[in-house]
């Protein structure tokens, strides 16, 4: 190919030409950059249209509202970034949570245990999903859409013909209606500070006895950065009813499997497995024992995520785990730059994507809009995230 000027373009140079806009600003291209910004605009026209949306009381029921669903999320990232899907993760979120409401309340076992016993069955039905995808081939669209419906079904069995439980113990209902005082937050907020600080300096510390030349102003922004994202966020909480346990759950889900992603080896084998699985096996990776591990961590926080929920609402029933749940949960990660290609994503794309669709939802909800006009917002601002992706990932096939 011959450009004007007469000098001969690359593959990759026309495939950047003919894409565009999307081809230079395709997802991860500038890190969180324009989620960051998308959110501060979704947040602008909000507060114009409603001053509550950004009152101390909304913001920590939005954060309480997300807990749950971005608790969920988390596991979708991990199976993502294998290039699968997983359609199961809401009903199983409402069968998880509906077991350990039968457990506590109809069998009398202490809330840990039915707790524990919620989550162990998340791990059961997410091994059992990655041991089909892998021993018999079955799409992974398949066999958890599958998992959609029975897990449905599964909710309404064990719930019974009253089709409601209402859940009374205080360590099941502490969960989400759990706020720590101003000093622990602003402990917590210090803590986390520090800890972000260290890991900044400490990684720059090893570049540059690497060899590498890299400045001190960027790791300095990105410190200052955080540190007032996390000061003015305990302090909007404060400023209501304090720092609640949902959101410190949901946080360190985010943290711990962020560490796990990017710092261990099974992390590693997940980019390498989505990036291409091929060579992922010819270079000794045991790439089927990675999928049921991913998928039987996904539906564990699927669990986790459906009994925060039952804890906010104080009750498990037919509709637990359904209605947008699954949307939101997949949406999210894909609208913060976590790729359905695989191979490609941060688990800190659960915390920006829930935080964006959490803000649509509950602006719309303050401005009494329709159940309608929140589904199609929501599945244009998908759309258009997965049309980003799409076309991001063919520029860097050409490449």
């Amino acid at each position: 190919m011959t450009a004007a000027g007469g000098r001969k373009t690359t593959t990759a140079e026309a495939e950047r030409s003919r894409t565009g806009l999307f081809g230079r600003l395709g997802p991860g291209a500038y890190g969180p950059l324009p989620v960051l910004v998308g959110l501060a605009a979704i947040w602008t026209i909000f507060t114009v249209a409603n001053p509550r949306f950004l009152s101390p009381v909304n913001l920590t029921n939005m954060m309480l509202q997300i807990a749950a669903v971005g608790t969920i999320s988390v596991g979708i990232v991990l199976v993502l970034l294998l290039g699968e899907i997983d359609l199961s993760v809401g009903s199983v979120s409402g069968f998880a949570a509906g077991v350990m409401a039968v457990l506590s309340v109809k069998a009398g076992l202490p809330a840990i245990l039915a707790i524990l016993c919620g989550i162990l069955v998340g791990l059961a039905i997410g091994a059992f999903n990655g041991f089909v995808v892998t021993r018999f081939g079955v799409h992974s669209l398949v066999v958890t859409l599958a998992g959609l419906l029975g897990f449905q079904g599964a909710l309404l069995y064990v719930l019974g013909d009253t089709g409601t439980i209402n859940l009374r113990d205080p360590i099941i209902t502490g969960l989400a209606g759990t706020f720590f005082p101003p000093l622990v937050g602003w402990a917590a907020a210090a803590a986390v500070i520090a800890a972000y600080a260290a890991a900044v300096f400490s990684g720059r510390r090893r570049e540059l006895a690497a060899g590498l030349e890299r400045p001190l102003a960027p790791a300095v922004v990105r410190v200052v950065a955080v540190a007032a994202a996390v000061l003015a966020g305990v302090a909007v909480l404060n400023a209501d009813r304090g720092l609640p346990l949902a959101v410190v759950i949901f946080l360190g889900f985010v943290v711990v499997f962020h560490l796990i992603t990017k710092k261990t080896r099974f992390g590693r084998y997940l980019y390498a497995i989505g990036g291409n699985a091929e060579a992922a096996r010819r270079a000794g990776i045991k790439v089927e024992r990675v999928r049921v591990a991913a998928f039987t961590l996904c539906s564990a926080l699927a669990a986790a995520g459906g009994i925060l929920a039952a804890s906010r609402l104080l009750a498990v029933n037919q509709s637990s785990g359904s209605g947008d749940i699954l949307l939101n949960a997949i949406a999210g990660p894909v609208i913060a730059g976590t790729s359905l290609m695989g191979g490609r994503g941060s688990v800190w794309s659960a915390l920006l994507g829930a935080l964006v669709i959490g803000s649509i939802s509950n602006g719309m909800d303050l401005l009494a809009f329709d159940s309608s006009i929140k589904f199609m917002v929501t599945g244009a601002v998908l759309l258009v995230a997965a049309t980003i992706d799409a076309v991001a990932s063919r520029r860097r096939r050409a490449t």
